[in-house]
């Protein structure tokens, strides 16, 4: 789980942070690292002080308490002992604190990944305002409404399975399916993104001036990266050295093959020529749908969803984006949006035993559960992408007004089209 968690920070830093940066026109590269940087560190001390309590404590059907704030708690002093915190097994715990930075870099990376699509245009003071509301009022209520549960150790018979599932978030309770974050992490960081482009409003020169990335180079190394980083992030959400870890890390390295193979050749075909970018888009396109599904479903559920992810989020950057009109700089609503409602509904389909899934565990009959109807998954699982894009997307747009009415979220034009490097950081990425 160390490692694990350690896979996650790579994800972020320098591997986001890379992938971005790349993206950007060369006199915005320092201002996008810095702002992961940054970001990666502010909730970091965030989630350490307030935030996992709030996410992964009891408290009601949409938040948690305040029994871990500032992490009080998880040592006993005069036991001299530390907290344990429950996995997906009866009688297998992990300490507490493995369990909380874990989640930290979670968190992280889910608030790293909204800048990408207003990059290269929004103040940075705004972005960190923008970043702490979002986190406390959109982050972590979804965090909690999808993952927490009190663990299987409490359930023995259908009254005490009743009683503990009462205790877990609203979207646990009613059965949605997230392994690793594609309602949390994905689809939650997505909204927030694109009603941030719509917000911001578009890059001057935009549709007119070329805005091409300035270094393919530096986003080949960060999706790299990212696709290194991610089996901590899905294969280690199983929570233990165990055979669902082992079912994750061999989906995630499938599925993001096949999204790979089928961008590049999807593009290949439309586009006449096979592109880095598109390799490295297709990556992470298939890296973000199968994460919701990495533990659940069989290995040729994932490199189905991995194929049909590659082609879908290849029209969520070129069809749908001129459809919504938006300048998300970096695509961030084509591909973690797109993707991540793709894998979420396809969670609920390819878990099935029919299909070669692992349907949904009975902790009092202790197996997996006989009874598994895809519709009625497939009915939960648009709920769960549903309650995230509407709570996501009024939460973000009113931090976004807000933090516009206070601070302001844009540079002035002049600051633009100097580059934000200069001009709000005073410093080049590159010199002459």
């Amino acid at each position: 789980m160390l490692i694990s968690t350690a896979l996650v920070i790579l994800m972020t830093i320098p591997g986001l942070a890379l992938f971005y940066g790349g993206l950007v026109r060369s006199k915005n590269m320092l201002s996008i690292l810095l702002q992961v940087f940054i970001i990666f560190a502010l909730i970091i001390v965030l989630w350490c002080i307030y935030g996992y309590s709030f996410a992964f404590t009891e408290g009601n059907a949409v938040i948690g308490g305040t029994d871990r704030l500032f992490l009080r708690g998880i040592w006993d002093p005069v036991k001299a002992t530390f907290a344990t915190a429950a996995t997906f097994s009866k009688g297998v715990v992990i300490p507490e604190f493995v369990y909380v930075v874990f989640q930290a870099t979670f968190a992280a990376i889910t608030c790293g990944l909204i800048v990408g699509s207003f990059a290269e245009r929004a103040k940075f003071t705004a972005v960190l305002a923008f970043i702490v509301l979002w986190f406390t009022f959109s982050y972590l209520p979804i965090a909690h409404m999808v993952w927490f549960w009190p663990g299987p150790d409490g359930i023995k018979d259908a009254a005490t399975l009743a009683s503990e599932t009462a205790k877990g978030g609203w979207l646990w309770q009613k059965g949605a399916l997230d392994f690793a974050g594609g309602t949390v992490v994905h689809i939650n960081a997505a909204v927030a993104g694109i009603v941030g482009a719509f917000v911001v409003g578009k890059r001057i020169g935009y549709g007119k001036e070329s805005m091409a990335p300035h270094s393919l180079t530096m986003t080949m190394i960060g999706a790299s990266l990212l696709w290194v980083g991610w089996f901590g992030f899905n294969a280690g959400s199983a929570l233990e050295a165990a055979d669902t870890a082992a079912l994750a890390f061999v989906n995630t390295l499938l599925a993001t093959a096949a999204a790979t193979l089928s961008w590049v050749f999807g593009e290949w075909i439309i586009k006449g020529k096979p592109s880095m970018l598109g390799g490295a888009s297709g990556a992470v396109a298939g890296l973000v749908a199968i994460t919701p599904a990495c533990g659940y479903v069989g290995p040729m559920g994932a490199l189905a969803i991995g194929l049909l992810a590659g082609v879908i989020c290849l029209w969520g950057v070129n069809g749908l984006k001129r459809l919504l009109g938006a300048d998300d700089s970096l695509d961030v609503f084509g591909v973690h949006g797109v993707g991540g409602v793709l894998g979420a509904l396809l969670t609920g389909v390819f878990a099935a035993p029919s299909l070669g899934g692992q349907g949904v565990y009975d902790y009092v009959a202790n197996k997996i559960g006989a009874d598994y109807s895809i519709i009625d998954q497939l009915k939960i699982q648009a709920t769960g992408v549903g309650v995230t894009i509407v709570w996501s997307g009024i939460v973000a747009f009113a931090a976004y007004k807000l933090v516009d009415l206070v601070i302001g979220m844009r540079v002035p034009e002049e600051d633009e089209r100097e580059g934000l490097d200069i001009a709000t950081h005073g410093e080049s990425a590159y010199h002459a």
